[in-house]
């Protein structure tokens, strides 16, 4: 987005602003024009920090802000560009064509950020606000006459602040934009009446703070693989509504139960496999929001079953044979031999089927350099955990 401001404006440049600023969202009208009025991140910008002194000292480097929605990525790059000493600072070098960049993204920037710019910028990463600091927010809104509801009487607003900050997760404009429908749509003759289900619809909530395509989305698909693994039935499940309530495809959570099955459980509870593979052929077959119970009944019987990676170290070190020692051909006694020439070059010789014998057959089963070389272990349970 770029903003181009004209050299000699008008008086119906100024009225046209004046205009947008009333009919902005309160959102945007409430976004803090000063360092006094910011909200949170005093870890980053606090005043003592060596950022915010670097502001004041209209030293700024290259900044990247990175951080979830509503978290003030861009009203801290709006303070910061808002400096006049700053603007006066950078007039040299924009004449010279060098340029001063302040980002800012959801998105993880070692992911977005193409690695020639993101090693020429500092990335400040701000957390989701706190619900007291949304809560303060909030109560600005109701207060301010200028740009918030401060004319009008919000009866009951005392009651729902603390739960719609707590709602919002993190994001101040989620709060303020169902703070500022609830407001309106209960407006009559200069009073608005909110109680907590009034706020739960004006919030309707269709995002979660989850990504399908983003950094958010390994997050808690791990956290959801090693809940599982640490046998904790109770938190698996969370991150499994957490991924299928925010709109995640059952399908892409089914294949990975059926992963986490074998590579986790394996041999020490071969059931798991079998219950995996029914919840993806159920959920497939029925869908949301009915496949979901499905999902958390197989999320927790893979959290309780007992452990054993005996299976994914195993073909691990088979992974490793195949790439770094010589692929061998099959000896010859394994080989299949339906012609003659097959059966005169040896193919098939000396093979004992193991059926015909009543005791163990000795026979080699490796390339030879392999001889003897063991991948699984041969007590797959030794290893198991106990289910809690």
């Amino acid at each position: 987005m770029a903003y181009l401001k004209a050299s000699s404006p008008d008086l119906f440049d100024a009225a046209f602003s004046e205009q947008l600023r009333v009919e902005a969202p309160l959102a945007d009208r409430l976004r803090p024009q000063s360092w006094a009025d910011f909200v949170g991140q005093t870890e980053v910008v606090g005043p003592a920090t060596p950022l915010r002194k670097l502001i004041d000292q209209d030293q700024v480097p290259s900044i990247i802000f990175w951080g979830p929605p509503g978290s003030g990525k861009t009203t801290l790059a709006r303070l910061i560009a808002r400096n006049k000493a700053q603007q006066d600072a950078l007039l040299p070098y924009v004449e010279k064509g060098v340029i001063t960049l302040i980002g800012a993204t959801t998105e993880n920037p070692s992911f977005e950020v193409v690695a020639a710019l993101l090693s020429r910028c500092r990335v400040v990463v701000l957390k989701p606000l706190l619900s007291q600091e949304i809560a303060v927010i909030l109560r600005r809104a109701l207060k301010d006459s200028l740009v918030g509801f401060g004319g009008i009487k919000v009866v009951g607003a005392d009651a729902v602040i603390d739960s719609l900050a707590t709602m919002a997760s993190g994001d101040a404009r989620v709060a303020l934009n169902a703070l500022e429908l609830a407001v309106k749509s209960q407006l009559k003759n200069g009073q608005a009446r909110l109680d907590k289900e009034i706020i739960k619809q004006s919030l309707q909530r269709t995002h979660l703070m989850y990504d399908k395509a983003g950094e958010e989305h390994y997050n808690i698909i791990s956290a959801l693989h090693k809940s599982m693994r640490g046998g904790e039935a109770d938190a698996a499940l969370y991150w499994l509504g957490r991924m299928l309530e925010a709109g995640e495809d059952p399908l892409y959570v089914a294949r990975r139960l059926i992963r986490f099955a074998s590579e986790d459980i394996g041999l020490a509870e071969p059931q798991a496999l079998v219950q995996a593979t029914a919840a993806f052929q159920a959920a497939h077959d029925i869908g949301m929001p009915e496949c979901n119970v499905v999902l958390a009944q197989c999320v927790a019987y893979l959290a309780r079953a007992p452990k054993s990676n005996a299976l994914y170290t195993a073909y691990q070190a088979v992974q490793q044979d195949v790439k770094e020692t010589v692929n061998e051909g099959v000896p010859l006694h394994l080989r299949n031999a339906p012609t003659e020439l097959m059966k005169d070059l040896g193919y098939g010789k000396g093979y004992k089927y193991n059926p015909d014998y009543d005791e163990p057959v000795e026979q080699t089963y490796l390339p030879e350099s392999l001889k003897g070389k063991k991948y699984l272990d041969e007590n797959p349970k030794s290893k198991a955990q106990n289910p809690k």
